[in-house]
């Protein structure tokens, strides 16, 4: 049986790994706090966790005994996320995550990483892109890989890692630039925005999400990128999204104060295409309608 320990079942990219795990054969066990293990019915049983608590972090996934392993879970609190100090308590805690899950027998651990991770600086990313980040969070995930790399190689436990690039869709911060350019067609409101020519990698959630249950259904080790490997510039997406909705206008280009960005973050996937056998089911498009549909029902109730 491939039972499946999964964290961060409720948030942005957790709540839709689990159809995409499910399809796959995997019995899944969620990890999230405050939810109750009978709320989502038969098909996912959810346990009640505060993965910093290292005793019942312990406990629980003992009781589990789960094959395998979705690591999603992370301090992500927009704006902040980057330099807070929560990201060494997320650093022990992974670790400690790993090692009470590889000592009640699990397989096989995937951990999600991110793009930022590599050195911005230049032309991002390609094999040859150094890993230097800038950030305490970046810097805290390089650590973690790290850590995990060398623990996969002296336990034997068969361990990959997914650098997330960007993604948006349904339940997405809205201080994010999709969502919030999404909720505006959907109050029929106007944003504001840089110029738009830093040139992005987008990839809708439920994509993500179901490159991750492919990831973590196979056997390919290591770190690789986790995105579409398209290169858009965010003008050409969020006109885009406004094309497909019919609502042009709704976003005013050079309006926002400049920032100092890095001009190029696309992803190399071709581990993702070649070894996973992955590639997006969605355009972009696709996931425009639906983020926008969400943010009107939801903004509407």
């Amino acid at each position: 049986m491939k039972r499946i320990l999964l964290t961060g079942g409720t948030g942005f990219i957790g709540r839709h790994a689990i159809a995409p795990l499910l399809a796959r054969g995997f019995e899944v066990h969620a990890l999230s706090r405050g939810r109750d293990s009978g709320e989502a019915g038969e098909s996912v049983v959810w346990h009640d966790l505060d993965l910093r608590d290292a005793q019942a972090t312990g406990a629980v996934v003992h009781e589990i005994g789960a094959s395998h392993l979705l690591h999603l879970a992370w301090y992500a609190e927009h704006g902040k996320f980057w330099d807070s100090p929560e990201n060494l308590d997320w650093v022990a805690a992974s670790a400690l995550l790993v090692r009470a899950f590889r000592e009640a027998g699990g397989e096989r651990a995937v951990l999600a990483g991110t793009c930022a991770e590599y050195d911005w600086s230049g032309d991002c990313c390609n094999e040859r892109t150094p890993l230097r980040p800038s950030t305490l969070y970046g810097a805290s995930k390089d650590a973690l890989r790290r850590v995990l790399d060398a623990y996969c190689r002296s336990t034997g436990l068969s361990g990959a890692w997914g650098r997330i690039f960007f993604t948006f869709g349904p339940g997405e911060q809205p201080t994010r630039v999709v969502a919030a350019v999404a909720r505006a067609i959907a109050l029929g409101e106007q944003v504001e925005c840089s110029s738009g020519s830093q040139i992005r990698d987008f990839l809708y959630v439920e994509d993500l999400a179901a490159a991750f249950a492919a990831l973590t259904d196979s056997p390919v080790a290591g770190a690789l990128d986790v995105g579409s490997g398209e290169p858009t510039t965010l003008r050409e997406v969020l006109e885009r999204l406004e094309a497909v909705t019919g609502r042009q206008g709704s976003v005013r280009y050079g309006t926002a104060p400049h920032r100092e960005e890095p001009p190029r973050i696309v992803a190399d996937t071709r581990r993702l295409r070649e070894e996973v056998g992955w590639r997006p089911a969605h355009r972009l498009e696709a996931g425009f309608l639906r983020t926008v549909e969400w943010w009107r029902v939801n903004e509407a109730s």
